[in-house]
């Protein structure tokens, strides 16, 4: 049943929760965005970690999915992945991209973008082996992104990897690792009352600086 045109633009919610201030941020994004996942993990929102992550061609044309935050530090946030998958193939051609977090509990969007970077092999090896098992084994009995006849022949990749790697270390594939999103722009959102929502916009200037503008909402 199709849903009917009014039923859509009649979804509303009105936010008042909170307030954002330039003169209660840090002037760091980095540290900002720290405290506000802290709050995140304390107001117990459902896979706080969860962003949107939208890569492109290397002719402009666009792509989203779900992945999952993995670490963030004074260079940037991170997040793994198979890199012969479809974002994978795109940040080696394009390596720019945006990510969005939206914690609804909150009330409350973050925007990053900026470079992408591979992150080392070190790094990369020390997180696969940090895994459940059975993630490790997905990633080496899965072709991310590539068309498959059915999911039997993942089922059976993973019965045989299973198999093969049992009380054996699980070696890292070469095409897996982490990627460094490192931000030129970052943005606050929280939603208040009326549509008239707060967002703060951190801008990279030189030699690391960053400058606080307020965006319309």
């Amino acid at each position: 049943m199709a849903l009917e045109k009014e039923t859509i633009e009649n979804l509303r919610k009105e936010y008042q929760n909170e307030k954002l201030s330039e003169k209660e941020v840090s002037p760091n994004p980095f540290n900002q965005f720290e405290a506000w996942f802290e709050e995140a993990l304390k107001a117990e929102v459902l896979e706080p970690n969860a962003m949107t992550l939208a890569t492109a061609t290397k002719d402009g044309k666009p792509s989203a999915r779900i992945v999952l935050l993995k670490g963030i530090d004074k260079r940037g946030i991170s997040f793994y992945t198979n890199y012969l998958s479809r974002k994978g193939k795109e940040l080696a051609k394009n390596p720019w991209a945006s990510v969005v977090i939206f914690w609804p509990e909150l009330e409350r969007q973050v925007r990053i973008e900026g470079k992408i970077i591979k992150i080392s092999k070190e790094e990369s090896e020390a997180y696969f082996h940090s895994r459940p098992a059975g993630s490790q084994i997905s990633a080496i009995s899965s072709p991310q992104s590539q068309v498959i006849p059915n999911r039997e022949v993942l089922e059976i990749a993973t019965e045989q990897n299973t198999k093969k790697y049992e009380g054996k270390e699980v070696p890292k594939p070469a095409h897996w690792g982490g990627f460094l999103l490192e931000p030129i722009s970052v943005e606050f959102w929280q939603g208040r009352e009326n549509r008239l929502h707060d967002r703060l916009h951190y801008v990279l200037m030189e030699k690391g600086k960053w400058k606080i503008e307020r965006l319309a909402p």
